[in-house]
């Protein structure tokens, strides 16, 4: 077996060759290979976890109301870039192309909603928020194309490319691409992790902050609660804050979220993966730990050169193992929350769920389509009639997975304001203009097809075949 210098010394020579990466991808990918050969350690002491004070996590209930002169309020905004994630395909949910370009509502895409958000912001307080998009190689190409009907909008769009790492052959930790695998599948982007040197190398950081930007608000794309808000900017610009994590109350339905607990005086995130395998339903529990990481954050620029530059960020490895065309193969990647303990004064701000509003399966599409929401300047708001704060859980079987086929089974989306749960499995059709309300169950057993008839009102039923309408 070869020795872990042997093997960084054969990787190095072996990343030397990949032509289709810079020089920053290759010594930024063996840098991580190396950490993770080191076997850094990524498992907590238990017994040293404290629950963050409100110091620490501050409610936001708590903040400092902003300030009332729309001059004041643009000079806040005009230290503040606006960055979205939009590296993910929408595979899962059956689309080719990045995910953000998938319809929310009314013919609007994720993206859509977003410049609409960042134009009103603009007009409103004659600020100038740019939009950046850190793409991946899967999505650069794609985006290129869609931003470019916004060229007439009053934002400055910028893009940029995370990294692109080759996958490393499980067994011998040799590229992937230099085994012959040249194509998409040789390659991958190192996980959100990777937002604050890619900005630096792309050389969009030193722009922002020429421009006088100070602050960056990172979210994922497909995070519809993710806005501006200009009480947080506020105070973490009041409070000299280097880092803000988003948090909220935890569900039964978040339980594998990370949280944030102070650790040796630092604040810092706690994922699922370093929690020792006894204490996984403690970590699980929302007893202990009440509060789950939303991936809304609120990072300073210059802290971000001034880390980056130092190689400081060293956030903890997360092994992805995958395979292609039978071969076992590793990425290596790293999340942008992990980078909290490396910040000065960083803190958490535990906001309203209204700001995790995530698109992750036609489930959650089902959710901001009803009438549950409604859509204001791009701005998703939740219907104050219904009374319930959680959102009716919702879980559709395969024959919904897909866009498109999630879509051609509804005539129109049920009215949902007093649903509480919702399960639908087998060929069910929904007509238009259906109110479901309490707890509905359509189950249907294989080779059955099942037509739900316009204008019904299904409440607290279990409905199994046509009998039972």
């Amino acid at each position: 077996m070869a020795t872990d210098t042997e093997k960084i010394s054969q990787l190095q020579s072996a990343v030397a060759n990949l032509n289709q990466i810079s020089e920053s991808e290759k010594t930024g990918f063996v840098n991580l290979v190396s950490r993770y050969l080191s076997g850094e350690a990524q498992q907590v002491e238990w017994s040293k976890i404290q629950t963050p004070t409100d110091e620490v996590v501050v409610p936001y209930d708590t903040l400092e109301s902003t300030p009332e002169e729309p001059e004041e309020t643009k000079m806040l905004l005009d230290k503040l870039v606006v960055l979205k994630l939009n590296g993910g395909l929408g595979t899962t949910m059956g689309c080719t192309g990045p995910k953000s370009v998938i319809e929310v509502r009314n013919g609007l895409t994720f993206l859509d909603l977003i410049v609409i958000q960042i134009e009103s912001l603009n007009k409103k307080y004659g600020c100038s928020v740019p939009l950046l998009l850190m793409n991946s190689f899967n999505t650069h190409d794609d985006t290129q194309k869609i931003i470019e009907k916004y060229s007439n909008s009053n934002i400055e769009i910028h893009t940029f490319n995370q990294s692109q790492y080759p996958r490393l052959v499980a067994d011998d930790f040799v590229p992937l691409p230099s085994k012959g695998h040249t194509d998409k599948d040789g390659w991958y982007p190192p996980g959100h992790g990777d937002v604050f040197p890619s900005l630096k190398n792309s050389g969009k950081l030193d722009a922002l902050l020429s421009q006088g930007k100070e602050y960056v608000f990172v979210a994922n794309s497909d995070n519809l609660g993710a806005v501006v808000d200009l009480k947080i900017l506020n105070h973490l610009i009041r409070n000299k804050n280097e880092y803000c994590m988003e948090v909220t109350p935890k569900t039964l339905a978040d339980v594998k979220g990370g949280t944030l607990i102070s650790y040796e005086g630092k604040v810092q995130l706690l994922e699922i993966a370093q929690v020792p395998d006894q204490h996984v339903n403690e970590f699980k529990s929302i007893e202990k730990f009440k509060i789950f990481n939303t991936n809304n954050l609120w990072v300073n620029l210059k802290a971000i050169k001034r880390l980056v530059e130092a190689d400081a960020l060293k956030m903890e490895i997360i092994p992805n193992p995958k395979e292609v065309d039978g071969v076992k193969v590793l990425q290596l990647e790293t999340a942008a929350g992990a980078a909290i303990k490396f910040f000065d004064h960083a803190i958490g701000i535990n906001v309203p769920r209204s700001r995790f509003l995530p698109v992750k399966a036609s489930s959650d599409l089902l959710l901001v389509q009803s009438d549950l929401y409604t859509v204001v300047d791009g701005f998703v708001i939740r219907n104050p009639a219904r009374t319930n704060p959680a959102n009716p859980s919702i879980e559709l079987g395969p024959e919904f997975k897909k866009v498109a086929n999630f879509l051609s089974r509804f005539k129109s989306i049920p009215s949902i304001i007093e649903l509480d749960s919702l399960k639908v499995a087998g060929d069910v059709w929904f007509g238009a203009n259906i109110t479901l309300k309490g707890k509905v169950s359509i189950v249907v057993k294989s080779g059955v097809k099942l037509e739900i008839p316009e204008g019904v009102v299904l409440e607290n039923k279990e409905i199994n075949g046509p009998e039972d309408l």
